[in-house]
């Protein structure tokens, strides 16, 4: 099996314990909500391309990052189709649900470092035998914190980015049990969890 990588996230997410997720919300919300994401000081922001007004989303939050010196990737990338797109738009890397060896293989042969999703040992396992690091857990918020702990024994070198349900109430607690970025979504919709969110970003500590 051709061993592969994802270690570009380990530049990308280095000190970036948050990052954002709008799904489906057209260009102009998704631009407000990425700009109130970067202004929180949440550099790294995710759009799952799951339609045409998805990609155009996308490719239009590319551009204004790219503007301001900020990482914009494509989510739910599930088919080598998606793969394209995202290459197209100009995202910086992809994100899947689940794992699957040839889109991880379509996405990095596309120069875009792919960040599959897992919710059991066997899939980490898969994940790290293809020669991946990164890894997306999900749905986080039903796996528990304590998935994370068990995990990190048989798996020492996976770092996780931890993706459904989570919000400024919860993310704390999964960054407390390892986890190094939390995914948010409708948080940054929610101004009474903005405080919450900017003082999870000046209080976790960079992890090595």
């Amino acid at each position: 099996m051709t061993e592969l990588t994802n270690s570009q996230f380990d530049d990308l997410f280095a000190g970036r314990p948050l990052m954002a997720i709008f799904r489906g919300l057209g260009v102009a919300r998704s631009l407000e909500l990425a700009r109130r994401a970067w202004d929180l000081g949440i550099d790294v922001v995710e759009l799952p391309i799951q339609s045409d007004a998805d990609v155009e989303a996308l490719a239009a939050v590319v551009e204004a990052g790219r503007a301001e010196g900020r990482l914009v990737g494509a989510g739910t990338v599930v088919a080598a189709r998606h793969v394209e797109l995202a290459a197209s738009a100009g995202a910086a890397f992809t994100v899947s649900p689940g794992f699957d060896a040839d889109i991880v293989r379509a996405s990095v042969a596309a120069g875009l470092p792919p960040l599959p999703g897992v919710a059991t040992a066997t899939e980490v396992q898969a994940a790290m035998t293809l020669g991946l690091t990164w890894l997306k857990a999900f749905p986080a918020s039903l796996l528990g914190t304590a998935w994370f702990r068990v995990m990190s024994g048989p798996f020492p070198e996976a770092r996780f980015v931890a993706t459904g349900g989570m919000d400024a109430a919860n993310a704390g607690g999964f960054l407390a049990a390892g986890v190094r970025t939390v995914a948010v979504g409708s948080a940054l919709e929610d101004p009474s969890q903005l405080p919450a969110l900017a003082a999870l970003l000046e209080r976790v500590p960079v992890v090595e």
